[in-house]
C-alpha cells in the first residue's frame, strides 16, 4: 500500500513540472498581441523558466541535506502552486513574466530532489523513472490540449486559462502532507555539500542535457507559431503541439523499460536523436507538420527519461543521485534556455524559420556526439566518489 501511496506521490509531483511553460504556447499569439510583446519578449516565458530550472537545481542540493527530500519536494510544488495561480490576475507582462521566474524556480528545485526521492524510495525499482517521465509529459501534454478549450469556455482569458494549472500543484502539495508529518526534523546542517565537479562524465551528461532541453523547449514554444507560418490555423496548430506532446507519452514510459531489458541505451539515444534530426529536417522540407511532428514527438519522448535515468544508474545512494542530477539540470537548464530566445531573435531577425530550424539540426548534430562519447559504460561507485569534491 505504501509502494502505491510513494508512486502516486511521484505522479502528482511529476505532473507539475511542464504544465506552467508548456500552457503558454497554445496561447502565445494571443498573449503576445494582448500584451503588446516581441518574439524576444514572448520566448522569456519559456526560457525565463528553464534558467530558473537551472540556477536553483543546485539549491535543491542544499536543501535535500538541511531539510530532506519530502521537505524540499513541498516548497518546490508550493512556488509552482502560487505562480501559477498568480496568473490569473496577472493582466501585463512584467507580472507573467515574474510568474514564469517564480514557477521556473520551483520547477529547478523539484527536478533533481525527485531523482533522489526515486533513488530514496525505490532503491530497488529505477525503472519507476518511467513514472516520473510519463507523468510528466502527461502533464505538458494536459496543458497544451485542454488549454484552448479552456480558453474558449472562459471567454478569451488568458489569464484564468494559465491559472487553472495550480490545480494540480495544490493536489500534489496535499498529497506530500502525510511524508512531512511521518519524516523526523533534523537539526540543519552548515555542511556544504560535495559537488562532482571534477568528474568528466558529469560534464558530458550535461552538455547533453542542454542540447536535449534546448531543443525541446524551442519546439515547445515555436511549434504553434511555426506551423501557422505555413498556413495552418490557431485550432490546428493547437493541434500540433498537442500531438507533439501526447505521442511521447507512451515513448516515455516504453524507452525506459527497453532500455532496462536489453541495455545497449547508447543505442536508443541515437535513435531518438535521429528521429528529431528527420523531424526538423521535414519541417525545412515543408513536409506535413503532422508526419513532422510525429519525428519530433517520439525523439523528444525517448530523450527526457533516458536523460533523468543517467544520474540514477551511475549513482549509489539518494544523496549522491540528488547531486548528480541538480549539476547535470544546473547546466543543462541553463544550455537549454538559450534555445527559444535565439530561436525568437532569429525568427524576429529573419522574419523566417527557416534559419531557426538550421541551428537546431545543428544542436542535435552536437547531442549525437555527446551520445557517442557517454556510450554504455557505468562506472563504478568507487569511481565516481574518488573523482567527485
Amino acid at each position: 500500500m505504501r509502494f502505491i501511496y510513494l508512486l502516486v506521490v511521484l505522479f502528482f509531483a511529476s505532473l507539475n513540472l511542464r504544465p506552467s511553460i508548456t500552457s503558454v504556447g497554445p496561447l502565445l499569439d494571443t498573449i503576445q498581441k494582448e500584451l503588446g510583446m516581441n518574439g524576444i519578449e514572448a520566448s522569456l516565458l519559456t526560457t525565463l523558466p528553464v534558467i530558473c530550472m537551472g540556477l536553483f537545481s543546485l539549491i535543491a542540493t542544499i536543501l535535500n541535506y538541511q531539510i530532506g527530500i519530502e521537505r524540499s519536494l513541498f516548497i518546490a510544488l508550493f512556488f509552482i502552486m502560487i505562480a501559477t495561480f498568480f496568473r490569473i490576475i496577472s493582466h501585463d507582462s512584467y507580472q507573467l513574466l515574474m510568474t514564469a521566474i517564480v514557477a521556473g524556480i520551483g520547477i529547478g528545485i523539484a527536478g533533481p530532489i525527485l531523482s533522489g526521492f526515486i533513488k530514496k524510495h525505490f532503491p530497488e525499482h529505477p525503472g519507476v523513472t518511467s513514472v516520473y517521465s510519463v507523468s510528466m509529459v502527461i502533464g505538458a501534454s494536459l496543458a497544451c490540449s485542454v488549454s484552448i478549450p479552456l480558453f474558449k469556455t472562459w471567454n478569451g482569458s488568458w489569464q484564468k486559462t494559465l491559472g487553472f494549472w495550480g490545480i494540480p500543484a495544490l493536489i500534489a502539495c496535499l498529497l506530500l502532507l502525510p511524508l512531512l508529518k511521518k519524516t523526523k526534523i533534523k537539526i540543519p546542517s552548515m555542511t556544504i555539500p560535495k559537488t562532482p565537479l571534477k568528474n568528466i562524465r558529469v560534464w558530458i551528461f550535461t552538455l547533453f542535457f542542454g542540447c536535449m532541453s534546448a531543443i525541446f523547449y524551442s519546439i515547445t514554444a515555436w511549434l504553434s507559431p511555426a506551423v501557422q507560418k505555413m498556413g495552418m490555423d490557431h485550432f490546428q496548430s493547437g493541434l500540433v503541439l498537442t500531438l507533439f506532446t501526447v505521442i511521447q507519452i507512451p515513448v516515455s514510459f516504453l524507452i525506459p523499460v527497453l532500455v532496462s531489458k536489453y541495455q545497449h541505451r547508447k543505442n536508443w539515444l541515437l535513435i531518438c536523436c535521429i528521429f528529431e534530426l528527420i523531424g526538423v529536417i521535414l519541417l525545412i522540407m515543408n513536409a506535413s507538420p503532422w508526419f513532422a511532428t510525429v519525428f519530433l514527438g517520439i525523439g523528444a519522448g525517448g530523450l527526457f527519461p533516458l536523460a533523468l535515468l543517467l544520474p540514477i544508474e551511475e549513482t549509489t545512494n539518494s544523496k549522491q543521485a540528488t547531486s548528480w542530477a541538480a549539476m547535470i539540470q544546473f547546466g543543462g537548464f541553463i544550455l537549454g534556455s538559450l534555445g527559444p530566445i535565439l530561436m525568437g531573435y532569429t525568427v524576429d531577425t529573419y522574419n523566417n524559420f527557416f534559419p531557426a530550424f538550421l541551428g537546431l539540426i545543428f544542436i542535435i548534430l552536437l547531442m549525437i556526439v555527446t551520445v557517442l562519447i557517454i556510450g554504455d559504460k557505468k562506472e563504478t561507485a568507487q569511481q565516481q566518489i574518488s573523482l567527485e569534491i
